[in-house]
């Protein structure tokens, strides 16, 4: 039996706002099967504190919900955020409420009852114009671009990158060390290109047994071997018109180096237990923790394979090099774990806030990350002190460039980024950061009013 192609993940979230628990349901799993990231809220009230408290590309929302329309809801994105899509659902559809949600800035209308098709179709070309809106401008909200966060120098850079690479179908080679976000990369440089509404296939090479690798990557024919009662299809076949990302390609044995550079070269597969090539267009991105070149001149890597895959080549820094960004990974995971968890987002104490600043985080983003997730889980209240860090979480040798920057230094970029995510409410800043007003204005007029925050 062949194997189906899988649900494309994808960076774009998408909050459906429905006071019919059945119509959220069904929406919610529509999109969810289609690979999209999907939070649900029940009324007007629950998706402004949604979209104040996080961040969301698409919004679907019905017309008619008790106490507060869509409508309303409408009017509050449009007045407060820029680049976010609003598509209005109803089933009362008439011209006249077609006409007054687009008045109010609901670009897309889809009434009710609508099939799971039409809905796709509907997102997809919203997907589409958001993706040509931000390729357009460069895309960046909140810190945050092809849904990677990061404002630094070198992350800018990466940025840059992404943009060449999802111009054209070259193969592309991510290095970086472990947990520095290489798939996050592979599948943003898949969604900005041209091969966005076709699969992405992610394998990782160290997961596959050396002797089931081919058939898992080319496929077979039936008999191929003891077991083979089917034809299957692989991974390169999947991806057919799309983007397979093979992780870990450092690993893999020569002689299955031998085999991926055959199928880049002619553009064509062999599926095991036949001797007819299969010709494919699939776009190979690949990725390494390893040192590619070293393996070369220790004969563990084909030289000619280096070349085929390395036409773009992609390096991440690791989070050590990264320290304008720290503290807004730190923010971001905070916020999503909090969300997931149905809670306030707790804050950091000056203690704990200095000793996750003075880490060296071997682990790099995956570390950060796996973290600020447990630490939002085990804080009991509305604060993560330095007691809750772990004890092994000790300051890296050489780090005083990160000494020399006060607390207040990182204070202020918080304050500075709230204020931009509420764009300069400072009564709503001040209720995100659990001050008074009052006290938020004395921050600003006493300390930050020079150069770090315009009020």
């Amino acid at each position: 039996m062949e194997r189906k192609k899988q649900a494309q993940p994808s960076l774009f979230r998408i909050l459906v706002v429905d006071d019919a628990e059945d119509a959220r349901e069904v929406i919610h799993t529509h999109l969810e099967d289609a690979g999209y990231m999907v939070r649900t809220c029940a009324s007007v009230a629950e998706a402004l504190l949604a979209v104040e408290s996080s961040v969301f590309d698409i919004i679907i929302t019905d017309l008619r919900m008790p106490k507060a329309s869509g409508l309303e809801l409408i009017q509050h994105v449009r007045n407060t955020l820029e680049d976010i899509e609003v598509m209005m659902i109803t089933g009362y559809p008439s011209i006249e409420g077609a006409i007054e949600a687009i008045k109010t800035g609901a670009e897309h209308y889809l009434p009710k009852p609508f099939t799971e098709r039409e809905l796709l179709e509907a997102v997809r070309a919203i997907v589409e114009k958001l993706v040509r809106k931000r390729l357009a401008h460069g895309q960046s909200i909140s810190g945050q671009t092809y849904g990677i966060v990061g404002e630094s120098a070198a992350m800018q850079h990466v940025f840059k990158l992404i943009d060449k690479a999802g111009d054209n179908t070259a193969t592309v080679q991510i290095s970086g060390e472990s947990g520095t976000g290489k798939e996050l990369v592979a599948r943003a440089i898949h969604y900005v290109g041209k091969r966005r509404s076709s699969p992405f296939v992610s394998v990782n090479c160290t997961a596959i047994p050396e002797n089931l690798i081919e058939s898992e990557l080319f496929g077979h024919v039936k008999g191929a071997f003891t077991g083979a009662g089917t034809a299957r299809s692989g991974f390169f076949e999947i991806a057919d018109g799309g983007t397979l990302f093979l992780d870990e390609i450092g690993d893999a044995s020569l002689a299955m180096q031998g085999k991926l550079l055959r199928a880049i070269q002619e553009k064509a597969i062999y599926k095991v237990g036949s001797s007819r090539p299969l010709h494919i267009d699939t776009r190979l991105i690949c990725a390494t923790n390893k040192n590619l070149k070293q393996l070369i001149e220790k004969g563990l890597f084909r030289e000619d394979l280096y070349y085929r895959i390395n036409v773009i080549d992609i390096s991440l820094p690791p989070l050590r090099e990264r320290e304008d960004d720290l503290l807004l990974l730190m923010n971001h995971f905070r916020a999503k774990f909090a969300k997931d968890t149905g809670r306030p987002a707790p804050f950091f104490s000056d203690e704990a806030l200095r000793q996750l600043m003075l880490y060296h985080w071997p682990g790099n983003v995956r570390e950060l990350e796996n973290l600020v997730q447990k630490l939002v889980l085990i804080c009991e209240g509305d604060t993560i002190e330095l007691v809750d860090l772990p004890s092994t979480l000790k300051p890296a040798v050489g780090v005083g460039k990160r000494l020399d920057r006060s607390l207040a230094e990182y204070e202020a970029e918080y304050i500075h980024e709230v204020l931009g995510s509420v764009h300069g409410n400072k009564t709503k800043a001040a209720a995100i950061l659990k001050i008074d007003r009052k006290t938020l204005r004395e921050k600003i007029s006493n300390r930050y009013q020079k150069n770090e925050i315009k009020s």
